[in-house]
């Protein structure tokens, strides 16, 4: 892998490429697209994928303090425990050794006995409203630190606000693309981390932003290659 932008032809420090800035809550998306838009194939983001797109994956799960990702992305590409890698060496000191995943969801329509809630080391948390069904939101309580944020839909700025009074400022995003543009319609992206895979793959997938238009401008920092992916990392533009 080597760093096409900033011109600096090197090997990067894959971890001190995505280090979070410091003194400050961050919130990051984490996704891949086809070169024509795709945010997936054969319906599901792992196929567009590569081992490069997988080690930066790991590192930024690393990186992270939480996981978040909507309930339909957790079904599609089969979530389960994170493990501790071998590259994340210190990278989590004085943390858990892996960050929680946090699953939002509406309906609460979740596998409570699937390892996600069964065998993490660190407990999921679930982020729901509340009018999720009353005797699942009892159930899901029982297996996850439930967040109830927003009434008839998850409130997305209550919902941050509450992972950052838990101590969760590092904020790793990894969709899907309905969460995404509710996250950047609230204003709450400051940071797309975006792999293009080299591949046109047509067909009817989303972008990695499907809802109300929004318009969020952002700043190209630092593009990596590697076997013909790009992985770039955009950070928002903030405005006066």
């Amino acid at each position: 892998m080597r760093r096409i932008y900033p011109d600096i032809q090197d090997e990067p420090d894959i971890a001190s490429a995505y280090a979070y800035p410091e003194g400050r809550p961050w919130l990051r998306l984490n996704m891949v697209t086809s070169a024509d838009g795709a945010a997936w194939l054969h319906g599901r983001s792992g196929d567009l994928s590569s081992k490069g797109d997988k080690r930066i994956f790991g590192i930024l799960r690393g990186l992270a303090d939480v996981v978040v990702a909507g309930a339909a992305t957790v079904r599609t590409e089969g979530y389960g425990v994170i493990k501790p890698r071998k590259s994340w060496e210190g990278l989590r000191d004085g943390r858990p050794e892996v960050p929680p995943i946090a699953v939002i969801s509406r309906s609460l329509d979740l596998d409570l006995d699937g390892h996600l809630f069964d065998r993490c080391p660190s407990r999921t948390i679930v982020i729901t409203c509340a009018d999720s069904p009353h005797e699942r939101r009892s159930a899901v309580a029982e297996r996850a630190d439930l967040i109830v944020a927003g009434e008839e839909s998850v409130d997305m700025v209550r919902a941050v606000r509450e992972l950052h009074e838990r101590g969760l400022t590092r904020v790793l995003c990894e969709g899907g693309p309905r969460v995404n543009a509710q996250l950047s319609a609230d204003g709450l992206v400051d940071e797309l981390c975006l792999a293009i895979s080299p591949k046109l793959v047509g067909g009817g997938a989303a972008r990695i932003q499907n809802g109300s238009p929004s318009e969020v401008p952002l700043r190209l920092s630092q593009v990596l290659e590697e076997e013909g992916f790009l992985f770039c990392k955009y950070t928002r533009e903030l405005t006066a």
